[in-house]
């Protein structure tokens, strides 16, 4: 499979599935064969703009497709993933990975027993940003992560965009997985809170963590916010580094002999949704290992699901 084009779908083409579809279309290792949306009015307007069929219906697109994006409400991930795992395709679910461990394990399981390729879409893995932090980061001691943004819009007949799910699942396990990546350690303690104020569940959390290595982590997000702000602090022995990924940007500071020195930080820009897809075809082609598997997914669910249960009193930490 290596010299050809990979036979790939998408599953749910909303204001996020789009830029999949759009994505695929465009990356000379994919043929996007099909996408598919329970609106079929919106799968045809996606599909003619980008060339493709409209599929009215999953298991005809499992037929015709070696891999999948699946871009649906989180509620709906286990289910959709396991379809297609079933099938024998090759699935990239977007975050989180499903709404409760149980969904996780046996998509993982499926993934597994199929000897397929289960990769989930933390994106901020493939930003610019944290490939730079990689590579100078020697052992953080204490990580500052705020992620911000405005109140989802309403869809017909839908809630608004990852209401379905609290913020810790929609928005804040972006900021987990990557400190659970940059640290390597496991979490001895935490404390969270949070509050709900526009939807059924938490729109506002924060979370301190304490690992066993001796770094501490605090998280804030929300998604109700006037402005969008997605920014990582990382304190080491030797420098403070603070990065944008929005704007993919950043600055470093250092003590030097005559004081603090300050400089910006060397970052590449690019899209980190066509590096992640571009990566997902190519370990599909090459049978290689995703940057984030279905297992490192799971583990920052383990932890996010752990903060939903604190911050409603089922459980401490």
């Amino acid at each position: 499979m290596s010299n050809q084009r990979v036979r790939v779908g998408v599953v749910g083409v909303g204001s996020l599935g789009q830029w999949h579809a759009r994505i695929y279309s465009e990356l000379p290792t994919a043929e996007l064969v099909g996408v598919y949306d329970i609106n079929q009015a919106r799968a045809d307007e996606i599909a003619a703009r980008y060339r493709t069929r409209a599929i009215r219906d999953m298991a005809a697109l499992a037929g015709m497709v070696e891999a999948v994006s699946i871009v649906v409400p989180a509620d709906k991930h286990y289910e959709a993933a396991r379809h297609f795992l079933e099938r024998g395709v090759h699935v990239l679910v977007e975050k989180p990975i499903a709404v409760n461990m149980a969904e996780a394990e046996a998509m993982v399981a499926a993934a597994q027993r199929q000897n397929l390729i289960l990769q989930v879409g933390h994106i901020e893995r493939f930003n610019p940003v944290l490939k730079f932090l990689e590579g100078i980061l020697v052992q953080p001691r204490f990580i500052e992560a705020h992620r911000l943004q405005s109140y989802p819009r309403q869809r017909p007949g839908q809630p608004p965009r990852g209401t379905e799910v609290s913020v810790v699942l929609d928005l804040m396990i972006h900021d987990l997985e990557v400190i659970l990546h940059l640290v390597r350690a496991r979490v001895r303690a935490f404390h969270a809170v949070g509050v709900s104020v526009l939807s059924p569940s938490e729109d506002i959390a924060n979370v301190r963590l304490e690992f066993e290595n001796g770094c501490v982590a605090n998280v804030t997000t929300s998604r109700i916010s006037p402005e969008n702000l997605r920014k990582i602090r990382v304190f080491q022995a030797d420098a403070y580094i603070s990065l944008d990924y929005e704007r993919q940007s950043g600055e470093i500071y250092r003590k030097t002999p005559v004081g603090i020195e300050r400089a910006r930080v060397p970052i590449e820009k690019g899209e980190p949704l066509q590096q992640e897809l571009a990566a997902f075809v190519e370990c599909v082609r090459t049978r290689g290992t995703p940057l984030v598997s279905g297992a490192q997914a799971a583990e920052a669910l383990n932890l996010a699901a752990a903060i939903c249960r604190q911050i409603r009193g089922q459980g401490l930490a």
